[in-house]
């Protein structure tokens, strides 16, 4: 087995990577998005401690654990002005938390944040001015109802008309991956695939004994001895010959059972999200039933139908009608339900699909469309008719971390094209 925590940085060594691709993004995307969406000047308006904007701690550099206002202004010359709405905080080194990156815009004589705001808004004149409110995107409704009426007296009426919504802006910050970003996400997902290889193993699963329940929990317990976070607790349940649906809990693992799990972690900021399937040797079996087998072939199949699909500028609803339609013309009896991922396990960008509402267009969410150096959990399912189980109907589900980049689609560490064997 390899030994992931060779592969994990110290805290340190984990901020001070961080830190240079943060301002790798700030210096190289956030420029080109802010003039993409029209936008001359950003307010990322957190209401305060334990009250951030869902943005914020995307934008700050590592330690920084506090809550702060920040402005971002676009230049003339193609440049952002990236300024630190907040009093300097006593103790601080220089060069250290946000001084690192941002500049202190406060000057001692104003008495609040609002004065200062409204000083660099007087003096840098936006046309424009972008601030968190969204209706369909929780990422980017970050502003309060308080926080919007205090923002709207200090601008004053020469400049709260030229408020907008920052939500296409926020998005494509969140989503967008650098591609430094992109060259790492790959080993983050050899370290989830290793762990659940690890767990779907003789190592961990005694068939007759160990329970779905306690496979999860020791995958949990695994991530987190390396010093890495679940973003949701680890599942994993089972489908058996003679009994309808999935099983999960304490009910024992025995053999000819097809284990399933759904697995995330973050590491670097990034997120991973990870279905995968097991299946579990009669005594004397040396291979999964052909029916099995070729349930997995099918949902590569509809993997593949899926990318294909992508194609920069499609919405999330037009790639998940088109590959429906592909798909049923195939044969194949699909559900698609993938969505972004990055910063956020469940992430900003384009939703294709939802589970609890298959096949239906979502508004809103499903209307933003593909833009390239993204990331996905390619997440679906598809049912199949397994002979040696006297023609009982499965689902195999599937996900996988990928990334849109160059206009096609990358699958990130690999994707699973073989079931593990207990």
């Amino acid at each position: 087995m390899t030994d992931w925590k060779q592969k994990i940085l110290p805290l340190n060594q984990q901020a001070e990577l961080i830190n240079r691709w943060l301002l790798e993004k700030l210096e190289e995307v956030l420029p080109e998005l802010m003039q993409r969406e029209s936008i001359d000047m950003w307010l990322v308006l957190s209401r305060g401690e334990y009250h951030e904007d869902p943005v914020h701690k995307s934008l700050v550099p590592e330690p920084m654990l506090l809550a702060r206002k920040l402005l971002f202004c676009l230049r003339e010359d193609g440049g952002v002005d990236r300024l630190n709405i907040a009093k300097p905080i006593q103790g601080m080194s220089p060069g250290r938390g946000l001084d690192a990156i941002y500049s202190r815009a406060w000057d001692q004589g104003e008495v609040d944040e609002w004065a200062c705001i409204a000083r660099l808004v007087r003096e840098r004149n936006p046309r424009t001015i972008g601030v968190n409110f969204s209706k369909d995107f929780a990422f980017a409704d970050g502003l309060t109802m308080t926080e919007h009426g205090q923002l709207m007296e200090a601008l004053g009426p020469e400049f709260s008309p030229r408020v907008k919504s920052a939500e296409r802006l926020v998005l494509g910050w969140l989503e967008r991956r650098s591609k430094t970003e992109l060259a790492a996400y790959t080993g983050l997902n050899d370290i989830a695939h290793g762990i659940i290889r690890e767990a779907f193993s003789s190592k961990v699963v005694h068939p007759g004994v160990t329970t779905p329940e306690q496979v999860a929990w020791w995958i949990r317990e695994r991530i987190e001895s390396l010093g890495l976070e679940c973003w949701f607790q680890p599942t994993v349940d089972a489908q058996r010959q003679g009994l309808p649906g999935r099983t999960a809990g304490d009910a024992p693992i025995l053999p000819g059972d097809l284990l399933h799990c759904d697995v995330g972690l973050r590491y670097l900021r990034l997120a991973t999200d990870t279905q995968q399937n097991a299946y579990v040797l009669h005594p004397g079996e040396t291979d999964a039933p052909v029916g099995l087998t070729q349930a997995l072939k099918l949902g590569n199949q509809l993997q593949d139908i899926l990318a294909d699909n992508y194609v920069a500028g499609r919405t999330g609803n037009e790639i998940m009608q088109k590959t429906l339609a592909d798909a049923r013309a195939a044969g194949l009896k699909p559900q698609i339900y993938t969505h972004p991922i990055g910063f956020h396990g469940h992430g900003a960008g384009p939703i294709i699909g939802l589970y609890t509402k298959p096949g239906e267009n979502i508004p809103g969410r499903g209307d933003y469309e593909l833009f390239d150096d993204t990331c996905y959990a390619i997440e679906l399912n598809v049912k199949a008719t397994i002979p040696e189980w006297a023609n009982q109907e499965i689902s195999m589900y599937i996900e996988q971390t990928a990334a849109f980049t160059g206009g096609r689609v990358i699958y990130l560490g690999g994707r699973q094209t073989e079931l593990y064997l207990i």
